[in-house]
């Protein structure tokens, strides 16, 4: 059964991805400051726009705790401690991957595998927050503070991929009929597009 999502779901949502690509395009413009000079303006909105972020991420994580069953839950963002919902999620990876290997479109939704892939996302920009709060509170100047901007970078990178292939897979869902920006935003729902079961 579809996941329902409430408004705090669908607002959190919005908001985490605001910051994520404003994060990201600053990052490409933006200079770190030497000791003792003043940021430029990109970097001082990215360190600025960071904490905000860090304050979503944190609503975001808090709110999966608190929310109704009906939405996804954190063992399904999570599930990795779990047999059983690792083996869902491998269930759900064999069925994309037979679909992908005999040209059609894949049974939807992919509950399993989908909420495997947010979590993952949201431990990205967890870490990826963490880490650039962590050097402009504690570490900046210190001898760990090279090391916490290494990791930073990193996270940059693996959110740009995880972006990228996000939305990308978002896309595909809609052009196989599955009305995935209502869910998650708001709009007009549209009949979902039902699939046959594979043979």
């Amino acid at each position: 059964m579809p996941v329902s999502r409430s408004h705090l779901t669908r607002a959190l949502h919005l908001a985490l991805l605001l910051v994520v690509i404003h994060q990201l395009m600053t990052s490409l413009i933006m200079e770190r400051p030497l000791p003792g000079e003043a940021p430029d303006w990109p970097f001082a909105l990215h360190q600025s726009f960071g904490m905000v972020g860090l304050g979503v991420l944190a609503l975001f994580w808090l709110w999966t705790l608190a929310r109704h069953r009906a939405e996804t839950p954190l063992a399904r963002l999570l599930p990795w401690f779990s047999a059983a919902r690792r083996g869902a999620v491998a269930d759900d990876v064999v069925r994309l991957a037979r679909s992908v290997a005999a040209l059609r479109a894949p049974p939807l939704p992919l509950e399993a595998l989908a909420g495997a892939v947010h979590g993952l996302g949201l431990l990205v920009a967890t870490f990826l927050a963490t880490s650039g709060a962590a050097w402009l509170l504690f570490l900046a100047g210190t001898p760990y503070g090279r090391t916490a901007l290494g990791l930073h970078k990193l996270a940059g990178d693996l959110m740009w991929v995880y972006l990228i292939a996000h939305v990308s897979a978002a896309v595909v869902h809609r052009l196989l009929g599955d009305d995935v920006f209502s869910r998650m935003f708001w709009g007009k729902r549209r009949p979902a597009r039902r699939t046959a079961p594979a043979e």
